[in-house]
């Protein structure tokens, strides 16, 4: 479930908590829920696996993705977390305790302070659609980020219509590959489609210069309003100190099929794309699109421009109510995990 602004949230939550702090204990339950980093002995001992999950290491930075999350310690090694549908990464203070005995607890880790232990993170994960990668270094870091698009919150018409003008999908499922736009999932991809007034039906090559540019600026408003609502809790996420988030109750479609559309109170409609629960409203999102006088020619710019760079596009888009996430269809083997991040 976790989308961009859950993840940004866990990530903001927890920076406090752990920058600048030494993990002084790693523990990991499952192991298949872990990749080794590259080059690694095909069965690391317990002692390297501990290493590779960072422990001894004090944490320098905590970075997002889209939907990933890195955990980068001072002395190079990095962590890799990805929450997948049911994912946790929470941090309890020593004062409250022990986190709880649970079957779906899959890695510990102890958290020191100058005065000593100070608390525990624990990775939780039910379905296991989410996992942890070790990696080497933060260059290994950056050649596995390669593999996603741009990070939702930086959005831009341009890059939307050079990855997605030719494609003959629909504008929702294009959303949802995150080789295209990272940080988009099924909640915050009906959400923006309605703000902005474009059918999730329609093919990425049907869409219009400036309906992009419109789509681009609502994504962005829409995680804004998101993240600044805690995230987006339906039923297991939790940000980094263990808070629902607020946002559910700012949704105006995601969940809603077949209530009045909060715009005009026409039905809302439900169908699937990306075999993905689609909610929208026929007439806020007409299939066939109001034309606009202002469209501006991507395909007539330089290639930076074409391609999202140096764009110059404004960033006023307004604040929106927010959405959450959906089940994401993931294989159980790492690979596909991976690839699906």
């Amino acid at each position: 479930m976790p989308e961009l602004p859950e993840v940004e949230r866990v990530r903001t939550t927890l920076a406090p908590r752990l920058m600048g702090r030494s993990i002084t204990k790693a523990v990991l339950i499952r192991r298949d829920v872990w990749t080794p980093a590259p080059a690694s002995r095909a069965r690391p001992g317990p002692a390297a696996i501990a290493a590779q999950l960072l422990e001894g290491a004090v944490v320098d930075r905590i970075k997002r993705r889209g939907k990933q999350l890195a955990i980068i310690a001072e002395d190079g090694r990095v962590l890799c977390i990805h929450l997948g549908m049911t994912g946790r990464l929470v941090y309890q203070p020593l004062s409250a305790g022990r986190a709880a005995e649970d079957h779906h607890i899959h890695s510990r880790w102890t958290i020191a302070d100058d005065r000593g232990p100070a608390g525990e993170l624990t990775f939780r994960d039910p379905r296991r659609f989410g996992g942890l990668w070790s990696l080497n270094s933060p260059e290994q870091l950056a050649e596995r980020w390669m593999r996603l698009g741009p990070d939702g919150l930086g959005a831009t018409g341009p890059a939307l219509w050079a990855a997605l003008h030719e494609s003959r999908r629909a504008v929702k499922a294009g959303l949802l590959d995150q080789a295209v736009i990272a940080g988009v999932g099924n909640i915050y991809a009906d959400e923006a489609l309605f703000r902005a007034g474009i059918d999730p039906r329609r093919r990425c090559d049907r869409i219009a210069e400036d309906e992009w540019v419109r789509l681009a600026e609502k994504i962005r408003a829409v995680f804004r309003s998101a993240i600044a609502a805690g995230g987006s809790t339906l039923r297991d996420y939790v940000d980094g100190d263990g808070s629902p988030g607020l946002g559910r109750d700012t949704h105006q479609v995601y969940g809603r099929g077949g209530q009045p559309c909060l715009s005009c109170g026409q039905t809302l409609r439900i169908t699937t794309l990306a075999q993905r629960t689609t909610v929208f409203c026929a007439r806020c999102q007409p299939r066939t699109p109001r034309r606009s006088h202002n469209s501006s020619d991507f395909s007539t710019r330089p290639p930076d421009a074409r391609s999202g760079r140096r764009s110059g596009l404004s960033d006023r888009a307004g604040p929106a109510p927010v959405s959450t996430v959906m089940k994401e269809s993931l294989s159980s083997s790492q690979q596909q995990r991976v690839s699906a991040c």
